[in-house]
């Protein structure tokens, strides 16, 4: 079909925002419903059947791939505007981003994003895994909002995401290529991306190979004025608490720019060989590279340092790195059901590099008192994991349809850790000025069985039940050495100490549905999810533990963490009016969630872990709409409320300065009056929900026009995400309650068959606005004249311009 012909057709997917729960059709779809049928509608598989959005009866959204292409959605932390329920927080290229589905999160913001969350299933395909794989030759994202434990062998507590790839194709060449140039405010540098695709059949309807491959460069706009000269030696703040100038700073400092910057290469590549449509096996390689030199985050002020300056006294590396191989075999079983294995490897490896002087000074051990004191960690962590699962659907036909499926996925996890205090060591003995160094090694285990049924009562309505066992096993392993004081530099030649745990146990869904007419759904849902327990990365204390001297290491109950388990009910609408020319999406949802699991820090050396604790509710609604009031001009909005929070208290679970800004001395025996050097307070019931907006949404217009050979496209798209708490108790706990932001992008394009070019522009205004905050603001203050830089602000990408063409063969 022609640009002209789906002009015609109003089948301008590309300006649709699909969001909600309820999951907006695409302009595809509902042109398709206004002209000959459905055929070009986008298709989607969450329920494991193809089906078009208005006919699923969950959960769902979809984000086309002429949309992802012109909103420039690259990876998932673009995700979130075009998403409702969906809060995403965009860290940087140091991690993969803090997701947040529903406002089940009850962990602190931080300035570095995660790079391994288990809330939420992400997929490529059929494959679980949990990376920021850029969306590059993908059909469609869909987004299913709610637990989806009993037709995903991952157990979700939240959701799940699932990128759909482009499958390769036996029937002819196809070839695409595409590049971005732009610049980027409070940058030096452009910025490119360039990525091309190719499908090659190499036996016709018999075996074919895609690839797609692309090499990013972002670049970074915040500065690193502040970095020490040579570590040991130079000051790291010559002019005291104020900011450094003149021969002192020279003597001692330096500056680096834009060190956020991201070089990423991807690539994916998929061979298909199938004798017929009933039998198909497709192998996947994808592998990503992603480094940076530093943090997305300012240092709030210290030193007089600006909004785009980090006050760190280090660069911040970080090296990212994931390899993917899967096998997926799709065969029809005598017309009776749909077999699905799909058999993955995933490996993650993530070395980084950071400032550690904030974390020694906050802890207080008196190195404040050595003028050239600094110190810088490093940490490699290693992430393996192997999956299978086999999944039956039925194809029989008849008022009973059915899903059946097992799961397995082991997990292991390493991580090395050291700590680098230049000038403190003798370098006879302990020549690389280690610290503290310690090592975590984890492996867990999971084994399920997951169905559904659905019974067609009427042709209008369907009831579907489905069920899911599990079992899990957690083991954890580590130990810890402190080389300053005498120990020997490997924590691999000290005793190690862990712990095991497992658990097992059923969710459950329920689910129905009504068409009254073919522009008119009803829906209901009742579902549990659940979450694994687990280790904690940190490594177990020595028993008995060494009295008045630096252990930052886990006690035996710091060592694992329990699962935690959510009850879900929802019901939504989903209509067309008008003639189809609007869609309208409505939905509610109330979320009880238990056991939840939270961040919190150990007894010694206050070191962030998890713990279980308490109970919260998360309520609200999501709504979406496209009006198209003649062909040409396309109208689309998004909003959702959530509305999550404790309801009951837990006790010491936030750990703060009792004084903001006080570095001792400290409560002893002696002096029982004195401030603590931290203490633990209770988060209450009624407390906020952290990392996720009560209230977010979007509003866009796309006008299009015939022009020449192809059609001619303005879109405006503003996007609006209400204020984010950073912590549970944020007002009693030094916590920051973040504002809200309303950023505008647009874009000017011309399409045809062959090739197409636009400009586009994001955060037109090149609004400055808060992403997350790490640390708390009891932590912000002078340590013995020594301004503490613990506390940071992750900001959000500056105004962005730029022009991009794309070719197809």
């Amino acid at each position: 079909m022609t640009y002209r012909a789906k002009l015609r057709a109003g089948l301008l997917s590309a300006t649709m925002i699909t969001s909600t729960a309820l999951a907006v059709p695409t302009m595809a779809q509902e042109a398709a419903a206004s002209s000959a049928g459905e055929g070009d509608a986008i298709i989607v598989t969450g329920t494991r059947r193809a089906t078009t959005i208005m006919d699923t009866p969950i959960n769902i959204s979809a984000l086309g791939a002429e949309e992802l292409a012109r909103q420039r959605i690259d990876d998932v932390r673009d995700l979130a505007d075009f998403t409702p329920g969906m809060t995403i927080s965009d860290t940087g290229p140091g991690g993969t981003g803090s997701i947040v589905l529903r406002g089940l999160n009850a962990s602190d913001t931080d300035s570095t994003g995660s790079n391994y969350d288990d809330s939420l299933g992400v997929y490529l395909g059929e494959v679980p895994l949990y990376y920021d794989f850029k969306l590059l030759d993908i059909e469609r994202v869909e987004t299913l909002l709610g637990p989806q434990g009993t037709l995903y062998g991952l157990g979700t507590l939240a959701g799940a995401i699932r990128y759909i790839p482009n499958r390769p194709s036996t029937d002819a060449y196809e070839a695409e290529a595409h590049g971005r140039l732009y610049t980027k405010s409070h940058a030096v540098d452009l910025g490119y991306q360039v990525d091309g695709m190719i499908n090659i059949p190499i036996v016709k309807d018999h075996i074919a190979f895609r690839s797609s491959t692309g090499y990013y460069y972002d670049p970074g706009f915040i500065d690193y004025p502040f970095l020490i000269n040579e570590p040991g030696v130079s000051n790291p703040q010559p002019n005291g608490t104020e900011r450094p100038t003149g021969d002192a700073y020279n003597a001692n400092l330096h500056k680096r720019e834009d060190l956020n910057f991201e070089k990423t290469f991807t690539t994916r590549n998929q061979l298909l060989l199938q004798t017929s449509e009933d039998l198909k096996v497709i192998f996947t390689y994808a592998f990503q590279r992603t480094k940076t030199d530093g943090a997305q985050s300012n240092s709030a002020g210290v030193l007089g340092s600006g909004r785009y300056e980090n006050a760190s006294r280090y660069a911040e590396p970080v090296n990212r790195r994931a390899h993917l191989a899967s096998m997926e075999i799709n065969a029809n079983i005598a017309d009776i059901a749909d077999l699905v294995s799909t058999t993955a490897y995933t490996n993650v490896h993530t070395r980084s590099q950071a400032d550690n002087t904030d974390l020694l000074l906050d802890l207080d051990y008196g190195y404040e008192g050595f003028s050239a004191f600094s110190s810088w960690n490093e940490s490699f962590g290693r992430r393996k994991q192997v999956n299978q699962e086999v999944r039956l659907v039925s194809r029989h036909g008849g008022p009973f349809n059915w899903v059946l499926g097992g799961f397995y996925n082991e997990q292991k996890y390493h991580n090395d850790y050291a700590e680098h205090t230049p000038g403190l060591a003798d370098l006879s003995t302990n020549p690389d000025e280690l610290e503290y160094v310690s090592y975590t090694k984890s492996k867990v285990t999971e084994k399920a069985i997951f169905g559904e049924g659905t019974l067609r009562i009427v042709p209008q309505w369907q009831v579907t039940g489905g069920a899911r066992y599990f079992k899990y096993t957690s083991n954890v392993q580590g130990a810890l050495v402190l080389p300053l004081l005498g120990d020997p530099l490997s924590p691999y030649d000290v005793d190690a100490a862990g712990g095991n745990a497992k658990q097992d146990g059923w969710v459950w869904k329920f689910n129905t549905s009504f068409n009254f007419t073919p522009d008119l759904m009803l829906y209901a849902t009742y579902s549990k999810g659940y979450r694994i327990g687990g280790p904690n990365r940190v490594a177990p204390c020595p028993n008995p533990v060494p009295p008045d001297q630096q252990n930052a290491c886990a006690l035996p109950n710091e060592v694992q963490y329990g699962p935690d388990k959510t009850r879900n009910a929802e019901i939504g609408v989903r209509m067309q009016l008008l003639d189809r020319k609007l869609t309208f999406n409505f939905d509610v949802f109330h979320i009880k969630w238990d056991g939840i699991q939270v961040d919190s820090a150990t007894f010694y050396g206050v070191t962030g872990i998890t713990v279980n604790g308490g109970s919260a509710k998360s309520q609200g609604f999501e709504t979406s709409f496209q009006f198209k009031p003649i062909p040409a001009l396309t109208i689309q909005g998004t909003y959702s409320y959530t509305d999550a929070k404790l309801t009951e208290d837990v006790p010491g679970i936030i750990t703060i300065r009792p004084v903001p800004g006080y570095y001792g001395p400290y409560k002893s025996d002696e002096n029982p009056d004195l401030p603590a050097k931290f203490t633990q307070i209770d988060a209450l019931d009624g407390d906020r929900l952290p990392g996720s907006a009560k209230n977010q949404g979007s509003l866009g217009a796309t006008y299009t026009v015939p022009m020449g050979e192809g059609v001619f496209s303005a879109n405006w798209t503003a996007t609006y995400r209400g204020n984010v708490v950073s912590r549970l108790g944020w007002d009693r706990g030094y916590g920051t309650k973040i504002p809200g932001y309303v950023l505008h992008r647009a874009t000017l394009s011309y399409d045809t068959d062959k090739f197409s070019v636009s400009l586009f522009a994001n955060n037109i205004f090149d609004k400055y606005a808060i992403a997350s905050v790490g640390q708390d603001r009891s932590r912000i203050g002078v340590n013995d004249g020594v301004a503490v830089r613990y506390y940071r602000e992750t900001v959000i990408n500056p105004r962005t311009v730029g022009v991009e063409a794309r070719i197809k063969y």
